[in-house]
């Protein structure tokens, strides 16, 4: 009897392939030819599930922002309760720094992709930035509930503070690719940022 076909499983096993040779090479270097060869299959396999570079690409970062939803939940879910809003934010940010090899991936691809974008139309086109607009949507209605909550002030723009956050974390997250910072510094100037709005909080 055949053996039943795991899309998802040979979707994954592509998208591995690629991560590895972008984490290798950068992600500059990246082929359809290649991302086939790293995977031990065909490139007409690879052409089937993506079509495309760009689509690889796509969907690659549609992956590293699943899996790192998955990992801010799991966070969520070991802040002690009661949980502030503040803290709440924390969390959600300290995902998004490349603290260990998962977010370091996940920043190192976003960015390098970000960069080919700049210069490349069909690139460009993809909608690589809807995971930061969904963040920052995320972000500006946790801002409104702290402000509801009396957690800051009432007067303010919740929706450019967290544009200014997001600015400000993905600045970081970069210095910290770079080696300019390391992740416990970045981590600390992101703490000191949010004491200024929300006062001092000893949420690690």
């Amino acid at each position: 009897m055949p053996r039943t076909v795991d899309h998802a499983e040979r979707r994954s096993m592509i998208i591995s392939a690629l991560l590895r040779i972008a984490g290798r090479n950068g992600l500059h270097t990246v082929t359809l030819r290649g991302v086939a060869a790293e995977a031990g299959v065909s490139l007409r396999l690879v052409q089937y599930y993506f079509h495309t570079k760009e689509r690889l690409l796509a969907g690659t970062l549609d992956q590293l922002e699943r899996d790192s939803r998955s990992r801010w939940d799991a966070r969520l879910a070991a802040v002690p309760e009661p949980r502030t809003t503040r803290a709440t934010i924390e969390t959600l940010l300290a995902e998004a720094l490349p603290a260990d090899e998962p977010s370091r991936t996940f920043h190192m691809v976003w960015t390098s992709y970000a960069v080919l974008a700049m210069t490349d139309r069909t690139l460009a086109a993809q909608p690589f930035v809807a995971g930061p607009n969904l963040l920052r949507e995320q972000l500006t209605a946790l801002f409104d509930t702290a402000r509801a909550a009396g957690e800051l002030p009432e007067q303010g723009d919740s929706a450019k503070e967290a544009s200014r956050l997001l600015a400000l974390t993905h600045g970081l997250g970069t210095s910290v690719l770079v080696g300019q910072h390391s992740a416990a510094e970045a981590a600390d100037v992101l703490r000191y940022h949010l004491d200024g709005l929300f006062g001092h909080d000893t949420h690690p």
